[in-house]
């Protein structure tokens, strides 16, 4: 297959960036999205051009970094996956793809492709610490927890903290993302102690971040790779009262 390529190319912050069109041929059906990348870059070594600038990490929808806009979708068009599982064979009709950086001023770009999230690290850090002993892992059946409650604390902590809920939204806000931190811990008997205190925290480093505030367009939700729940935002609020 051949596809034309309309890249994000920006050498850092404080420099204005464009796409640059390139051209790339005989791609594979089941060459993943991050290996057409990698092999256009072999062919602009080749030609004596900088390499595109992506952030990876595992290849395997765990980690998050793979974070690019493909065609106006973050991580693309199809539901609950990341960049890094997309395959060509998904682009067989769609032959011109526009591929850029997550777009939020909390997110600078460092380099084309690749953004600067460490925010999201600042907000966690915000959150504090559960004050339970740590050491052996106890015996499972020590403290009851509700099936109910266990499965959406398991839900809210598949959060991978990619950022695609932050590139969609009209706000650029993050609270998909703190609200399902909160909500991991708050609903279990471990973290309830502190969670009006860690809501407080993470929400005041939210805003003191630059990120948006929620406005209910729900898009969030749909972007998201692991579908993390609206849910969560509710009982965030809940939380503060």
């Amino acid at each position: 297959m051949t596809f034309t390529l309309h890249i994000w190319r920006q050498q850092s912050v404080s420099i204005q960036g464009d796409f640059v069109t390139y051209k790339i041929d005989n791609v594979d059906a089941d060459t993943s999205f991050l290996e057409m990348l990698d092999q256009l870059n072999e062919q602009l070594i080749h030609q004596g051009e900088d390499c595109i600038v992506f952030d990876y990490d595992c290849r395997e929808g765990i980690c998050g970094a793979c974070s690019l806009v493909i065609n106006g979708y973050p991580h693309g068009e199809k539901i609950a996956t990341t960049t890094c599982q997309l395959y060509m064979r998904e682009y067989v009709n769609q032959r011109e793809l526009w591929v850029e950086p997550w777009r939020a001023s909390s997110f600078p770009v460092i380099k084309d492709l690749t953004v600067d999230r460490s925010s999201f690290d600042r907000i966690i850090q915000s959150g504090g610490y559960v004050s339970v002993h740590s050491g052996s892992a106890p015996e499972a059946n020590n403290i009851r927890i509700d099936k109910h409650a266990s499965d959406e604390a398991f839900n809210a902590a598949s959060c991978i903290g990619c950022g695609a809920c932050v590139a969609v939204c009209p706000n650029a806000s993050a609270s998909l993302f703190v609200a399902a931190k909160i909500s991991h811990l708050a609903l279990l008997p471990q973290g309830e102690i502190e969670s009006i205190d860690r809501a407080k925290n993470m929400i005041k480093s939210m805003e003191d971040e630059g990120f948006g505030s929620c406005s209910n367009h729900r898009h969030c939700q749909r972007a998201c790779p692991k579908g993390i729940s609206l849910e969560n935002i509710t009982r965030m609020n809940k939380i503060l009262g």
